[in-house]
């Protein structure tokens, strides 16, 4: 960098210099007096019109009276005046004249000699400037098939394990491959080979990129990274050429890593997808498998990938030989959400109040990214509130700020409103309460959140990962309890259940169609989900069932809804006293606790109601999965749907 600083500064330089010295010159050539022969000045002097003479050298320079100067060479071989005198000019004119005699100097010569030289340099510098600059500009443009991969030594790790948690099992398989490359003597004299590439799937935010950068502070060898989407731009065979760029470099620093993050940027199955294949990407997905198990791969060349579409990989992808080993990085369960916050909370002050474990249950279905963005919200509220420590408070007000947006207390609603909002989430509560197999209530508020008017938020007290067809069925009415809860209190009812009756009719069909939790249908699956690799979502069912079967799946998804709306009404109708309590009072208080909403109900224990032995069970719940399914939000009950008039 300083010998580059150097010469560009010599550069400027030497422009500058040929720009004074053609300014110089231009100057000169301006105020030069006019030549003329020594003869022409003796006749001037014969007339008596010259008033001084300066001789410097053999160069007279000649000042007339009518203050026009001139200049004129003499004979070096004898004194001016003699020369004056032998061209017939008198002595007595030639006495008259003021001579004055200087001794020149070799500057005038120098002077003369860059006023000559400068520009020609100038003209030089500059060509030889640009030749840089145009080698520079043809370097780059040359470039762009050069892989874009950056390289860490690993000498000062940022990231290692123990920075990550909640996922032991995939830090157990990638340890392997740290001691593959600490100690490949171990495992070499077994006979064993090491995976050629470590696939890691996973939902986005359970920390795949993260785990690759541990294991590149952990083994402490070279470590390059790189997105799919860097392979291919406009220009053809520009990816495949930087996939031999990126591999060349790698067995250059072997043994080393190659981390490549969303892979399936290019990695997409070949010949798939609207309008045949691309072509360019297909290039660039064949040099990739040619790198990892062609002919030269006898390299300690370890190739890290990560995705969230396994599903649209290439099958060539994904055989053994080139991505051998599979990692698997789900949400996190409870003891996993404990772990992920000790981590993030690391060198954060805590009050006294804080309990991961608390907090680790009452976040289902987060993953580590929710849960790095759980801590960090709770940071900036302390801030906020000028606290010099985070309490319990701003950890709760941090989760429900993730799960549903910032509290909206400045939004004004009518009376009527307010009444219509406190009777819907008090009816959700209701049912949630008295319904064994629904999660427990933690807190009710009518308070706007984001897009909804209010919200009840129940959460289980364990993991699940099955569930049943009683707990559906509960679901089903837990959901619809605040419609049914407007319809008691009010004999009306309005928008305010739209997103409710959305999940309600989604589960109940899934029950249906999915799970076989139709008696009437029996234990079979209807519908295959199509799906285009470049269009990525599922875009289409195809139906292979009759149109007599789908007459008979609409009548059980609609008998599934009626009798769990019924069967909510049911229980509001029952208990219109604890109804029009728990409403009152979220219109007094806009926000009921989970110990404030079960003093409700302290004096008498309800019996809960036993769930009716109806055929089938509601797919999913907001926060509890089924095995399979995706589920929409890290897992609570945000009831209240966006309509326009509670949203």
């Amino acid at each position: 960098m300083n010998s580059s600083r150097l010469r560009n500064g010599f550069v400027y330089l030497l422009i500058l210099l040929a720009i004074a010295a053609i300014l110089y010159s231009y100057r000169s050539q301006t105020e030069r007096p006019d030549e003329v022969t020594i003869s022409e000045v003796a006749a001037f002097a014969q007339k008596g019109e010259v008033e001084r003479i300066k001789v410097s050298g053999d160069r007279l320079m000649v000042e007339l009276r009518n203050k026009r100067a001139v200049v004129t060479q003499k004979d070096p071989a004898s004194p001016a005046p003699d020369q004056l005198e032998a061209l017939g000019v008198p002595k007595e004119e030639i006495a008259q004249i003021e001579w004055e005699y200087e001794v020149p100097s070799d500057w005038s010569n120098w002077i003369g000699l860059l006023t000559y030289t400068l520009p020609a340099l100038l003209v030089v510098g500059i060509l030889w400037f640009m030749l840089r600059q145009a080698q520079g500009t043809n370097n780059q443009a040359l470039s762009f098939g050069k892989s874009r991969a950056r390289m860490f030594t690993g000498d000062q790790p940022t990231v290692t394990f123990d920075d990550v948690a909640g996922v032991d099992e995939a830090k157990e398989e990638l340890q392997e491959v740290v001691e593959f490359l600490k100690e490949p003597e171990k495992f070499i004299s077994l006979g064993a080979r090491i995976p050629k590439g470590v696939l890691m799937v996973g939902p986005p935010g359970t920390g795949k990129t993260l785990l690759a950068k541990a294991v590149s502070g952990e083994a402490g060898v070279p470590f390059f990274s790189i997105s799919g989407s860097e392979f291919v731009e406009m220009f053809v065979g520009v990816g495949a050429s930087r996939v031999r760029d990126l591999f060349d470099q790698a067995k250059r620093h072997s043994p080393c890593i190659v981390f490549v993050d969303e892979i399936d940027a290019v990695g997409r199955h070949r010949g798939a997808g609207l309008g045949g294949s691309h072509d360019e990407r297909e290039q660039t997905l064949n040099q990739i498998l040619v790198e990892m198990d062609g002919f030269d791969t006898d390299t300690n060349v370890i190739v890290i990938a990560a995705t969230n579409r396994p599903d649209i990989l290439d099958p060539a992808l994904l055989r053994p030989g080139r991505f051998d080993r599979r990692v698997v990085l789900d949400r996190p369960d409870m003891k996993g959400r404990e772990e992920i916050l000790k981590v993030h909370v690391r060198g954060k002050p805590l009050a006294d109040d804080v309990d991961l474990r608390t907090l680790a249950k009452a976040t289902p279905g987060f993953v580590g990214a929710d849960i790095e963005n759980l801590v960090n919200e709770a940071a900036i509220l302390a801030a906020r509130r000028n606290k010099k420590t985070i309490g319990m408070a701003e950890f709760e007000e941090a989760i429900e700020r993730v799960i549903a947006g910032p509290e909206r207390k400045s939004r004004i609603i009518t009376e009527e409103e307010k009444r219509i909002i406190a009777y819907h989430e008090a009816g959700h509560a209701l049912v949630a309460h008295l319904l064994p197999n629904c999660d427990p209530v933690h807190k009710v508020s009518i308070i706007a959140r984001g897009m909804m008017g209010g919200y009840t938020l129940a959460l289980p007290e364990e993991d699940r990962t099955l569930i049943s067809k009683a707990k559906f069925l509960d679901d089903l009415a837990f959901a619809l309890g605040g419609r049914a809860a407007e319809e008691v209190a009010f004999g009306d009812i309005t928008t305010g259940a739209a997103n409710d009756l959305e999940r309600v009719t989604k589960m109940a069909r899934a029950m249906v169609t999915r799970y076989g939790m139709s008696e009437r249908l029996g234990p079979m699956t209807f519908g295959d989900k199509e799906e285009l690799v470049f269009l990525g979502k599922e875009i289409g069912e195809q139906r292979n069932y009759s149109d007599a079967v789908a007459e008979e799946i609409d009548e059980e998804v609609r008998r599934l809804v009626n009798e769990a709306y019924e069967r909510a009404k049911r229980i509001l109708i029952e208990h219109r006293d604890k109804l029009d309590a728990i409403a009152q009072r979220l219109i007094e208080v806009e926000t009921l606790s989970a110990e404030e909403f079960a003093a409700f109900f302290k004096e008498e224990e309800p019996q809960p109601e036993t769930p009716p032995a109806p055929p089938q069970a509601t797919p999913r719940q907001e926060r509890s999965t089924p095995a399979g399914q995706e589920q929409e939000t890290p897992g609570r009950r945000l009831d209240l749907p966006p309509s326009p008039a509670l949203a």
